[in-house]
Order: structure tokens, then C-alpha cells, then sequence
């Protein structure tokens, strides 16, 4: 059951011919051939900065570091007033529980 198994090689049908024999050649050293000519570059447009669009840059990663800081703020705060109210609960049920064990 846990012995591989080895696959058969299947037997080859019709005739089988041998590989061809590829002779070397040889390199005759000649004129050199021509340095293909140099494709023209696409145009893309050009991106240039001026003062206008680099305080807009400027301001709207401003306002992109400080919309995800308040995302990551508010949720580590949803984080924390969760855990504390999770805390307040388990000391009142522990409280209750131990004042209804005392009245037995």
C-alpha cells in the first residue's frame, strides 16, 4: 500500500527513426553589419512642476496623512473604550456573583 509506484515507460509505436546528425558550421569572419538605426522615443508628456502644483502636492499629502491618522486614532480609541467597558462588566458580574454566594 505504501510502496511507490514506478510508472512503465509506454513502448514506442511505428517506426522510429534515429536524430538527425547536425553538422557544425563555420564563421567566416565579414563586413560587419549595420548598427540598427535608433527608434524615436514615444512623446510622453512632461510632467512639470511649478510652485502652484507642488503646494498642491503638498497639501493633499497633508491631507491624506491626517485623514489615516484619524482612521487610526478613532480606531485604536473604539479599541480601548471596548476593553474598558469589557473590564467594568467582568468586575460587576464577579461582584455579583460573589455577593449571591454570601446570601446562600
Amino acid at each position: 500500500m505504501f510502496q511507490p509506484k514506478i510508472p512503465t515507460m509506454p513502448q514506442p509505436s511505428g517506426l522510429v527513426t534515429p536524430p538527425a546528425v547536425v553538422q557544425p558550421t563555420t564563421i567566416t569572419p565579414g563586413t560587419p553589419a549595420p548598427a540598427p538605426a535608433a527608434a524615436p522615443e514615444p512623446s510622453r508628456p512632461v510632467v512639470q512642476l511649478t510652485p502652484g502644483t507642488a503646494v498642491a502636492l503638498v497639501g493633499a499629502g497633508t491631507a491624506v496623512v491626517l485623514v489615516v491618522g484619524t482612521v487610526l486614532v478613532s480606531l485604536l480609541l473604539a479599541v480601548a473604550v471596548t476593553s474598558a467597558s469589557v473590564a467594568v462588566c467582568a468586575v460587576v458580574l464577579r461582584s455579583l456573583i460573589a455577593s449571591d454566594a454570601k446570601h446562600r
